[in-house]
């Protein structure tokens, strides 16, 4: 049975409205939705970003490996359940960023969620 890891909803929760809160205060800095390489850019530094995070989040709790995954749901579901929202409202949310960014911001959240469970799930390698 999966139960929520309270402490990981919890920062999860905090990271979600920080970012939230500094992307519709100078988002227009980041999200460009024709601007190819910075997109790009963005995602190849966004997603190993995650993967760290969410490793270092798990280990921090003390989970054991075995139940990072699930720690990896609880640290990412206010980004899950909040940014459809977000995407779907962009220009309401995000009055500074171009609507055309929507996508960008929609993808670039899945790219994020993409990169802290694929860091949860990666197992180190041991050196001989």
């Amino acid at each position: 049975m999966f139960i929520f890891n309270r402490r990981l909803l919890i920062l999860g929760a905090a990271v979600w409205l920080a970012a939230t809160l500094i992307l519709r205060a100078a988002g227009q800095a980041v999200l460009h939705p024709d601007w190819t390489l910075g997109t790009l850019s963005l995602f190849a530094v966004s997603f190993p970003l995650m993967a760290w995070v969410a490793r270092r989040a798990c280990r921090s709790e003390r989970l054991p490996p075995d139940q990072w995954p699930a720690g990896a749901v609880s640290l990412l579901l206010p980004t899950l359940l909040l940014d459809p929202f977000s995407s779907a409202f962009f220009p309401v949310v995000f009055p500074n960023i171009p609507a055309a960014a929507a996508g960008v911001f929609g993808g670039w959240m899945l790219w994020c969620c993409a990169g802290a469970f694929v860091g949860v799930t990666m197992r180190a390698h041991a050196r001989p």
